[in-house]
């Protein structure tokens, strides 16, 4: 029985679909004015190991997340570099597709853009505007009227007027209350424009959502996810403004995760301490800052170091060293298998590993447990138990890949470059990192030293390869390397 953690309740809920084996699933995506950083990676990758999740599960998910492309950053962001918006955010677009693919991160299944949804925007604010919630200021703003929706402030947890007190009305604005917010702004000089029943402009961000997000799944949807830093102002403005306009309840499941830190401060580009994800990507392999990620219960801060990669490095590592020369087929579980049919057999590991998801996706308790098949693996290879072997070979990358882990073949990833440590990338004479072939060949030179029992020379070519950041194993069958 999985259980979701429910911003609006505050506790946790069994998960009930509104349609039986279906679920709808939105969940804010990016600003495109700049390259996405490990903050953004964390709400990607914690929302696409849900949607994995779901489905193994046996669900029939249809997963959105949208795009802003048209918004005050990005015109900002426009004009300091002198640069057309259409092509600045096409640029952006294509570095986040880039990124996720990069991330691992499966494709949603529907990825709205405002600047393509704006007939249902309109619409949305044209029916707040007929129906009271709305009305327009003496600038040509539309603004929403916060005190006529009775529930304002059910998921920040905050009454009207402790929100009030924290908010000043700027002598420009035209709103009548300091918490009414922006649903359409008039055109202004040197922005882009779309006609609408009050003029040329442009829409506020919070109605881009619940346009894009009912437009995509219905007015009443199962799950809204996104950064907890989302839960105020912005989604507690999509329910106010949605169910006013739908006339019925919004969403059933909000998720939230939680910040990404750096020296006890949250990773953000105002604060200019973040880190690119394709920075990241440049030293450390994808699955291993999955790894780190899914690390941490999604809610819980998440602090970044280098030390903490450097952990989930070995922790990857050490899971794909496990399989090396075992066989990679997946055993029925997958993101479209279903790990409900093995958790009600006798296998403890797929129970617990579902208990553990089920669990509000308990992603730390999943990752012990891969370790824990780890253990056994190694245990049954060092027993001889063949049919184990094969069995655990099988369940450990079947598991792992509802984590989106585990999915390449072990020699793929233990001679990844990025599996060397940095400084070991170039040698200490200054020599450029050794190739796969120059690796073989030092192995196959080492390998020779050997049977002539010149063991000099063979220890030779180890300390080597070991100054490259190469580590062999030798096995009865052969020397294997990997990096790192």
């Amino acid at each position: 029985m999985l259980r979701i953690y429910n911003s609006l309740t505050r506790r946790k809920e069994e998960f009930v679909p509104i349609e039986p084996g279906k679920v709808r699933m939105y969940v804010c995506g990016m600003t495109v004015y700049d390259l996405c950083h490990v903050g953004h990676a964390r709400v990607m990758v914690v929302f696409d190991v849900v949607a994995r999740y779901l489905r193994a599960s046996g669900f029939e998910v249809t997963y959105v997340r949208n795009i802003t492309d048209i918004d005050d950053k990005i015109i900002r962001r426009a004009h300091e570099r002198g640069e057309n918006i259409q092509e600045l955010t096409a640029r952006y677009i294509e570095a986040l597709h880039e990124d996720a693919e990069g991330l691992q991160i499966l494709p949603p299944d529907r990825e709205p853009r405002a600047t393509e949804s704006m007939e249902a925007i309109i619409a949305m604010v044209q029916r707040l505007l007929e129906q009271g919630y709305a009305y327009q200021g003496e600038n040509g703003d539309i603004y929403y009227d916060v005190s006529h929706f009775e529930g304002y402030g059910a998921l920040s947890g905050k009454q009207l007027d402790e929100l009030r007190a924290g908010e000043r009305v700027q002598v420009s604005e035209a709103k009548t209350d300091p918490l009414d917010f922006v649903l359409w702004k008039a055109a202004k000089p040197n922005e882009p424009a779309w006609d609408s029943p009050w003029g040329p402009g442009r829409p506020g961000w919070h109605i881009e959502c619940s346009a894009m997000s009912t437009q995509a799944l219905g007015p009443h949807f199962d799950i809204h996810g996104g950064g907890q830093d989302l839960q105020f102002p912005h989604h507690e403005n999509e329910i106010a403004q949605s169910e006013a306009a739908t006339g019925c309840k919004f969403v059933n499941y909000w998720m939230h995760n939680g910040f990404v830190r750096v020296d006890d401060e949250k990773m953000s580009k105002s604060l200019g301490n973040f880190f690119t994800v394709r920075e990241v990507l440049e030293h450390y392999h994808p699955e291993v800052l999955r790894y780190f990620i899914l690390s941490s219960h999604y809610r819980s801060p998440l602090n970044y170091t280098e030390q903490q990669l450097e952990t989930a490095q070995a922790a990857v590592t050490r899971l794909y060293t496990a399989l090396r020369g075992m066989p990679g087929e997946g055993i029925s579980i997958s993101a479209q298998g279903s790990a409900q049919e093995l958790a009600e057999g006798d296998d403890p590991f797929v129970q617990r590993f579902c208990e553990a998801m089920d669990d509000d996706f308990n992603t730390p308790e999943a990752l012990a447990l891969l370790n824990e098949i780890r253990h056994a693996l190694n245990r049954a290879r060092e027993e001889g138990d063949k049919d184990k072997v094969q069995y655990l070979a099988r369940l450990l990358p079947s598991l792992g890949a509802i984590l989106g882990l585990l999915t390449q073949e072990p020699e793929q990833f233990l001679r990844d470059p990025r599996q060397a440590a940095a400084p070991s990338i170039v040698s200490a004479e200054g020599e450029a990192a050794l190739s796969d072939g120059d690796i073989e060949q030092l192995i196959a030179q080492r390998t020779a030293a050997r049977k002539n029992k010149d063991w000099a020379a063979a220890d030779h070519l180890r300390d080597v390869l070991k100054k490259q950041g190469i580590t062999l194993e030798d096995t009865p069958t052969g020397t294997l390397w990997r990096r790192g």
